[in-house]
């Protein structure tokens, strides 16, 4: 049974209303008091009727909502609790709610594994001992992708407590393309992954771009208590990404109209799973479509054609039909070269 804000705040007050032995309680007097707290709490003008209160009254003494709140009626107008330690907020939780509980812990618990957040670790092993302990254990419905033997994955708990606090990191990084690491002092702003691999985007003491740092190329990294923390101000990160596949971007990248001839066979597998939130279909033909996706060009979006072979083809624009041209040359090359062996 789905119940909305306003339902859950006229039980509480109820409730809160019942549970004063002091006073006693009309139908008239609980319609006036729920009336108030809607005002007060939601700016509610219109009141509210005596058939809610009622209907509410019934749902709480109800199984509906697992409360069965012992309400009962004195001299025919007084309306209290039977049992003067009751209330809602004691009420235990039913089946169906423990069934749903543990179904969000069978969820939680794979993000656990992947080692987000180590407070996170501790409140789930407790909420899962108390479901399981009066209850019998049911596997998972639900898996999502994830790889333990990621590098990286133990900087992600530090990190974002680095980033919630506004801390300055030095950090030893070293690029695939480097032959060593080197260490510098970064403003962290934000966690994003990718394909199950992690990103953090961070702003260089000695630089004014961005950067987006792989965690897995991290060697180690410390807090600087002592030097102060730059806020960015540049970008709106809950938007900065919206025109992006992946996470490789500069603050001067826009995006391009990306126009792209797919396969009639592959076709449905663009539709169902649009490659992008942009992606429109501009053209149907016999054995193949056009989509658009409107994006910023970059090595993610080339690895995401160069993943459909030769099942797509880059229309527009020319400079990216020319890099994925030359690359397909590369590849089919290196099958034509006789093997080493």
């Amino acid at each position: 049974m789905a119940i909305n804000k306003l339902a859950l705040l006229r039980y509480k007050t109820i409730d809160d209303c019942l549970r004063n032995r002091f006073r006693k309680w009309t139908l008239e007097d609980l319609i006036e008091k729920v009336a108030e707290v809607l005002y007060d709490r939601e700016g509610i003008a219109t009141g509210i009727s005596r058939r809610t209160i009622q209907g509410d009254i019934q749902i709480m003494r109800s199984d509906k909502l697992g409360y069965n709140a012992p309400i009962v009626v004195t001299d025919r107008k007084y309306y209290s609790y039977e049992d003067r330690d009751f209330s809602i907020t004691k009420a235990p939780i039913n089946g169906a709610d423990v069934d749903k509980m543990k179904e969000i812990v069978g969820v939680l618990k794979q993000f656990n594994g992947f080692n987000y957040f180590d407070e996170m670790s501790d409140m789930i092993a407790r909420l899962e001992n108390n479901l399981y302990k009066s209850t019998n254990q049911s596997r998972n419905y639900i898996q999502f992708e994830s790889n333990k033997q990621l590098k990286g994955l133990e900087h992600i708990n530090p990190l974002y407590q680095a980033i919630r606090n506004h801390r300055s990191l030095l950090i030893e990084y070293k690029s695939f393309k480097a032959q060593q690491s080197q260490q510098s002092i970064y403003y962290p702003y934000l966690l994003k992954e990718y394909r199950n691999r992690w990103f953090v985007i961070c702003k260089p003491k000695k630089g004014a771009v961005l950067l987006t740092l792989a965690l897995d190329r991290i060697i180690e990294f410390q807090e600087l208590p002592h030097e102060p923390f730059v806020d960015y101000k540049g970008v709106d990160f809950e938007v900065y990404y919206g025109d992006l596949l992946g996470v490789t971007k500069s603050e001067r990248d826009r995006a391009h109209k990306v126009i792209l001839e797919v396969d009639r066979y592959n076709a449905p597998y663009v539709l169902t799973k649009p490659l992008h939130a942009s992606q429109k279909v501009v053209a149907e033909q016999e054995d193949s479509i056009t989509i658009r996706i409107d994006v910023v060009p970059n090595f993610e979006l080339e690895r995401e054609i160069l993943g459909f072979g030769e099942c797509i083809k880059v229309l527009a624009p020319r400079f990216l039909a020319s890099r994925i041209r030359k690359r397909l040359a590369k590849a089919a090359e290196r099958y034509q070269r006789p093997n080493s062996e």
